[in-house]
Formats: C-alpha cells, sequence, structure tokens
C-alpha cells in the first residue's frame, strides 16, 4: 500500500472513498492502526485527557505534542501523520511557525491542525505559504471550551450556520488542506463537505462528511466517564483490539458509521 498524502486524501475525496481517522499516542498502538488500514493518524491533544488525566486538553504543551508526535512516527508505516498544536501554541503567525516547525522536523508529523475560523486565516496562510500543510478545525473547538460554555454542539441557529460555512470557505481559500467538523449538525455538516474540495472530517457531524475521526479510547471504550453521543464502543461486539480497530475501518468506509444515533439534527 503506497503511503497516503494530502493529494491521494483530496483523491479518495472526488472518488467517494471514505476516510478513516483515528487518534493515536504511542508506536504500538499506532503499528495496530496501520494493519486495519487506517488512512490518516491524529496525535490529539485529547492526549491531555485520556493519557494523562486532565480535565480538558488546555494544559498539554508543545514537549508533550512532540513527545507523543515521535513515538506515533516511530510505528507508522503508511497512514498520513497529524499532530495538533496545543493550546496557545499558535496565538501568532510566528508563533504557528516555530510550533508546526518543532512538530514536524522534531517530531515527525505531516501536517499540523489548529482550531478556530476567521481569527486563525493568517495563521494559515503563513503556514502553508512556508510549507507547512494546515488541518483546519470547526463547530466544537475544545480549547475554547470555557469560552463556548462547555461541550455543545455549534451551528444550530441560522447565523453561527452561516458563520461556519464562511469560515469553512476562507480557510480552505487560505490554504488548509483538510477540515474537521466537531459536534455539528448532520446537514449543515453535509453542506460543508459538498461546498469544499478539501477532505471534510467529522466526529459528531453525521455520515455526509468525507471521512471520520474518534478518539482511539472512545472507541474502544475504555475512556472514563459517560461517552459522548458520537461515539461508538467497537469492542463491545469484537473479541481484540485489533478487530475493534478493523471493525471501525469498515464501517467508516462503508458509510455505516456514523448512525442517525451518533449524529446531531
Amino acid at each position: 500500500m503506497p503511503p497516503i498524502t494530502t493529494a491521494s486524501l483530496i483523491q479518495m475525496k472526488e472518488q467517494g472513498e471514505k476516510i478513516a481517522v483515528l487518534t493515536s499516542y504511542d508506536a504500538s498502538f499506532t503499528s495496530l492502526l496501520e494493519d486495519a488500514g487506517i488512512d490518516v493518524i491524529l496525535v490529539g491533544d485529547s492526549l491531555g485527557m485520556v493519557i494523562q488525566g486532565q480535565e480538558s486538553t488546555l494544559p498539554v504543551d508543545v514537549e508533550d505534542m512532540v513527545y507523543h508526535t515521535r513515538c506515533v512516527a516511530r510505528g507508522r508505516r503508511n497512514s498520513l501523520l497529524i499532530a495538533d498544536m496545543p493550546f496557545m501554541s499558535y496565538s501568532s503567525a510566528e508563533l504557528a511557525l516555530k510550533t508546526a516547525g518543532h512538530l514536524m522536523k522534531d517530531g515527525g508529523a505531516h501536517m499540523v491542525k489548529l482550531e478556530g475560523g476567521a481569527t486563525q486565516l493568517e495563521t494559515v496562510r503563513q503556514l502553508t505559504s512556508n510549507g507547512i500543510p494546515v488541518c483546519a478545525h470547526l463547530g466544537l473547538l475544545p480549547q475554547s471550551v470555557h469560552k463556548l460554555g462547555g461541550y455543545r454542539v455549534q451551528g444550530r441557529d441560522d447565523e453561527s450556520a452561516r458563520i461556519m460555512k464562511e469560515d469553512a470557505m476562507a480557510l480552505e481559500a487560505a490554504g488548509a488542506q483538510m477540515l474537521v467538523l466537531e459536534c455539528v449538525p448532520t446537514d449543515l455538516a453535509a453542506e460543508i463537505s459538498r461546498e469544499l474540495t478539501i477532505p471534510v472530517i467529522g466526529i459528531g457531524a453525521g455520515a455526509g462528511c468525507d471521512g471520520q475521526v474518534l478518539v482511539l479510547y472512545d472507541m474502544l471504550g475504555i475512556t472514563p466517564g459517560k461517552p459522548a453521543k458520537f461515539v461508538k464502543n467497537f469492542l463491545r461486539h469484537t473479541h481484540s483490539v485489533a478487530e475493534a480497530v478493523s471493525a471501525y475501518v469498515k464501517d467508516v468506509k462503508a458509510g455505516t458509521f456514523p448512525a442517525a444515533e451518533h449524529s446531531f439534527e
């Protein structure tokens, strides 16, 4: 299997092939994900919660992300590797360049992900003009959870939906090569996916997106506490972690995950 690139992901979108994405934070899980045929691995700042036991992603720093990205890179073979830029590590275009360079040069990331819409356009332009691929992130923004007032579905009213659509198109125009939509109504997410030429990856955004992402520990049912509505425990009806990951990839590719019960209207 040839390595997955940003160009091959766009080709997958054009051909209607769903893109399967999972988070990973170490070499062993990464090797298992590769064996299952995962397309993209995200080293998420979600590690703050599922690895470090923090209450949110906010305490995660750049060195945490570089360390875990480097671990994942050692286990990676064919998938595209994306690393989150943690909270306050891209508050200016200059700082974003430094953070992204560290994640790519020292961590081995192929792409970096940042949260936000119109306020991040100049940063996206600066990164992409310097040869750094960018994945944008709209909808529920975990790094802005206190500003948003908690983990809530975004884009349910006409005005916020309009702004999200405009932000998505502007991010693509600025050079973003992928977009994550989190906790967004199904119809809105599907509309944005149709409008953009870059791949749109959903998490709690319905089956109309070009692909899906979940936190690995969530889809294995081992994250403490009550799971989010958009999470499915793939380990429950399988016999091993490897089978669970393979089932996830199969269901994403077939378009059977997420189902209606994992989505928002």
